[in-house]
C-alpha cells in the first residue's frame, strides 16, 4: 500500500472539500492497494479505505490489501453503492473522469443520492512521482528488453518476416521472465518502417533497410518501452544520414532536459535540432510519454504539454523521421529524471 499517495489523496479530498474518492481505474487501484485482481473498486475517504470487489477475488485481496477492509460487491450498484454512501454519510465524492464511461456515470449518478465531483487527472499525477521500489521494477523490464535487442542483433538475418521475428521476441522477453507485455511488438521493415505503430506482417525483411523494432517488457506490473532501428548489413548513405540525426537529436534532449522543464521544452529539445535537418514535418508524433503501471501515462512530453517534470518521473525519449516509402528511424530509452538531470536507463547499443 502506498501510504504516502494515501496522505496525498486526503489532503486532497479536505482542500477540495470532499468526503471520499471512488477509484475505478485499474491501475490506480493497485497502486494504492497492491490489490492486482482484475475488477473491484476503491472508495477512500478521511478515517476508512475500502476495496470493493466480487466474491472471486476476496480472499485475494483479503492477502494483497491487508490495511484494506474489503467489501464483497453483490448484484447491480443501485444495489450496494447507495449503502456505503449512507453508511460514511457522503455528501460530495470523487472520481475519476478518465476511468469512467458515460453509462457507468449515468448509472452512478441515479443511485449515489450524493453530489459527484471530477477530479481531473488528479490520480494519474499522483501515480507519476516513482518510488526507488518502483524505479527498481522498471530498471528489470528494461533488462529484459535490452537483452532481447542483444538476442535480436544476434540472430537477426535476411529472410525472416516480420511476423515471425515478432514471435520470436514476445517469446525471449516471456521466457526471460517478463510478465505480459505491455503492448505488441512492433516490427517494421523497409518502407513499412515510416509507419510508427506498423502491425507486423508477412513482409520479408531484407538486407540495407531500416528495421525499427519497438518493444517493452513487464516487471512486477511496471513497463519498460525500447526502440532501435537494425539494419542487416551495410546502411545506405541515406539511412546512415537519418540514423545520425535523430540520434543526435535524442541525444541532446537526454543531455539538456533540466529541472523546471515542461514536456514541450524537452520536446523542442530535439524538434528543434530536427527541424535543422530539414525533417521537422517527419517527426509527427510527440517526443515521450511518462511510462510505469501503464505503458503511456503522465507526463506527456510531447510539443503542447505543460506537464512539468519532475525528480523520480520515469518517462521516454523516442524521436522519429519517417518518409513515406523509404522508411523510417526511431531511437527510443526509458529514462528516469533524478539529481536535477535525465538517467538514461535503457543500456541496448544504438
Amino acid at each position: 500500500m502506498n501510504e504516502i499517495s494515501l496522505a496525498k489523496i486526503r489532503k486532497h479530498l479536505k482542500e477540495k472539500d470532499l468526503d471520499a474518492i471512488f477509484i475505478t481505474s485499474n491501475e490506480n487501484r493497485r497502486y494504492l492497494s497492491d490489490f492486482r485482481g482484475s475488477d473491484g473498486y476503491l472508495l477512500i475517504g478521511q478515517d476508512y479505505q475500502l476495496l470493493i470487489t466480487d466474491s472471486r477475488y476476496t480472499e485475494q485481496a483479503k492477502n494483497e490489501s491487508p490495511a484494506y477492509e474489503i467489501f464483497e460487491l453483490k448484484g447491480a450498484l443501485a444495489g450496494w453503492f447507495p449503502k456505503l454512501i449512507e453508511r460514511f454519510a457522503i455528501k460530495r465524492l470523487g472520481f475519476e473522469p478518465g476511468y469512467m464511461t458515460f453509462a457507468f456515470y449515468d448509472r452512478l449518478a441515479e443511485c449515489a443520492g450524493c453530489e459527484l465531483e471530477a477530479l481531473g487527472n488528479f490520480t494519474d499525477v499522483l501515480r507519476s512521482v516513482k518510488t526507488p521500489e518502483e524505479v527498481e521494477s522498471i530498471r528489470k523490464a528494461v533488462k529484459i528488453s535490452d537483452d532481447a535487442i542483444s538476442f535480436v542483433s544476434e540472430s537477426l538475418h535476411e529472410g525472416i518476416s516480420e511476423k515471425q521475428l515478432a514471435w520470436e521476441i514476445e517469446k525471449f522477453m516471456r521466457e526471460q521472465g517478463s510478465e505480459i507485455l505491455p503492448f505488441d511488438v512492433i516490427v517494421a521493415s523497409g518502407m513499412n518502417a515510416a509507419l510508427p505503430h506498423h502491425i507486423p506482417g508477412e513482409k520479408t525483411i531484407y538486407q540495407h533497410e531500416p528495421i525499427i523494432i519497438d518493444i517493452g517488457a513487464r516487471v512486477d506490473g511496471y513497463a519498460s518501452d525500447l526502440t532501435r532501428t537494425l539494419c542487416i548489413g551495410q546502411r545506405t548513405p541515406m539511412l546512415e544520414e537519418i540514423y545520425q540525426i535523430v540520434l543526435n537529436a535524442q541525444l541532446t534532449a537526454e543531455r539538456d532536459a533540466r529541472s523546471g522543464m515542461t514536456g514541450n521544452d524537452i520536446d523542442a529539445l530535439a524538434r528543434d535540432y530536427i527541424s535543422r535537418f530539414g525533417y521537422g514535418s517527419n517527426f509527427g508524433h510527440a517526443l515521450g510519454h511518462g511510462i510505469g503501471l501503464v505503458c503511456h501515462e503522465y507526463p506527456r512530453v510531447s510539443k503542447n504539454s505543460e506537464d512539468v517534470i519532475e525528480e523520480g518521473m520515469v518517462f521516454t525519449i523516442e524521436p522519429g523521421i519517417y518518409l513515406p516509402k523509404w522508411g523510417g528511424v526511431r531511437i527510443e530509452d526509458t529514462v528516469v529524471f533524478k539529481n536535477g538531470k535525465i538517467e538514461v536507463l535503457s543500456q541496448s547499443v544504438k
